[in-house]
């Protein structure tokens, strides 16, 4: 069923969006080359919202050097070879006639890559726009609004995973390529004319369609022949890496991009956020508030949080522990899918292993929060979420933010075990 929903589009496929097209690329010997690399940095150029056509920009960095000029609509791209930081710079003398960077514009500036292979960068144009250097505290108001962002899409996948460990004990190494599926879905239907309502939907369902499918063609055989779970956990490696590779087989290494993916920040006060992710926190705030009353105030609900208490006592109530999984899994996947689609919109942009790239930080939002616990492990995922964007304006490198997350949670472990609001339990 995977291969099926990713063969409809091959790896070159277009996105519906306006992504940017490269009118050429750069190597290290000449600009303009049509040589590829795997890397790329992109963006569109607009002045009062029209295109800027045949501006060139170059990029120079860890001993590369190439160029490009904008495409009839705007859009640009140049491929690196490696992930890295860059210089790049606009050749204001090729701007037209009476169009000018905006005051404060930084040019040359220094671009990097940071868990992804696709950088997007903006140059604003305008008299009489003027682009302040940010303060600290300017700085530090939109870090948090994007670390809370980040840190609710993570309690998205966070609260799957913990779900499924709850109920099955399991540590399922597989959820990140549940969170990749969903993004790369809706990137295949797009591609291919789906409306962009039926292509978020397709990966929705995506997900949920996998997560059933893991458990009845693989979960509950291995518990009913009263496998171990060490074994499982490693059945789920080997499930990860064959699902991640299918995907790349069908979908290529390249990054793309979603629809509507390219947008320009909007000022709420001293906070510049995009609509994406404004309405990413805002989905985010909706469904988990729905979850919380799933489980606090419904029969299912309630049912889950007795089998992930104690399963066999729930089945003595009378409950049917299988059925129960069963649709943990479901949820599970379906909360994967929608962390994935935001997330592609986050980072952005859709990669072969972007599931894999964002595990660790599931990982750590559900043992910071505490292994089981639905509400530990939003209350992690948050922490966690805030934490590595916060990291950034005191100094810390773009590249070791995630680093520093991965610290804090094992520092936290080594004076609370069981999470924050996890229970202490006695071990022999």
């Amino acid at each position: 069923m995977l291969a099926l929903l990713l063969a409809v589009t091959p790896a070159a496929g277009a996105t519906s969006s306006p992504s940017p097209s490269p009118s050429s690329s750069g190597s290290p010997s000449s600009s303009g080359s049509t040589s590829q690399f795997p890397n790329t940095i992109s963006g569109f150029l607009r002045n009062a919202g029209q295109p800027l056509a045949g501006v060139k920009i170059t990029a120079k960095g860890n001993g590369f050097e190439g160029s490009t000029t904008s495409a009839p609509n705007g859009s640009w791209s140049i491929s690196v070879p490696t992930e890295g930081s860059y210089q790049l710079t606009l050749d204001e003398s090729t701007l037209p006639s009476g169009v000018k960077l905006a005051a404060g514009q930084e040019n040359p500036r220094t671009v990097t890559f940071n868990q992804t292979t696709n950088v997007s960068t903006i140059f604003a144009f305008g008299a009489g726009i003027t682009v302040h250097q940010g303060s600290f505290f300017g700085d530090l108001a939109n870090r948090l609004v994007a670390g809370l962002s980040f840190g609710l899409l993570l309690a998205l996948s966070s609260v799957g995973l913990s779900l499924i460990f709850g109920t099955t004990g399991l540590t399922n190494f597989a959820h990140g390529e549940m969170v990749t599926l969903g993004a790369v879905v809706v990137f295949s239907l797009s591609s291919v004319g789906a409306p962009f309502w039926l292509a978020i939907l397709g990966g929705l369902l995506s997900g949920a369609v996998f997560g059933y499918a893991q458990d009845a063609l693989l979960w509950k055989p291995l518990r009913r022949r009263g496998t171990g779970l060490v074994p499982m956990m490693i059945v789920s490696i080997g499930l990860a890496l064959a699902a991640r590779y299918v995907i790349l087989f069908f979908f290529g290494g390249e990054t793309q991009q979603l629809p509507y993916s390219q947008t320009s920040d909007i000022d709420l006060g001293p906070v510049s956020v995009s609509p994406n992710n404004l309405i990413s926190l805002l989905i985010s705030v909706v469904v988990i508030a729905l979850i919380g009353f799933v489980l606090l105030r419904t029969r299912l609900g309630k049912a889950t949080r007795a089998v992930a208490d104690n399963p066999a006592l729930a089945a003595a109530s009378g409950i049917d522990v299988d059925r129960v999984i069963r649709l943990v899994w479901v949820m599970g996947g379906l909360l994967a899918a929608l962390g994935g689609i935001l997330w592609a919109y986050y980072r952005p942009g859709v990669t072969f292993n972007m599931g894999q790239q964002i595990l660790l930080m599931i990982f750590a939002g559900v043992t910071l929060g505490g292994l089981g616990t639905v509400f530990g492990a939003l209350v992690g995922s948050v922490v966690v979420g805030i934490f590595v964007e916060l990291t950034t304006v005191f100094g810390l490198s773009s590249d070791l933010k995630y680093v520093g997350a991965l610290v804090v949670m094992i520092l936290v472990l080594l004076f609370r075990p069981q999470g924050i609001l996890g229970r202490r339990e006695r071990v022999g």
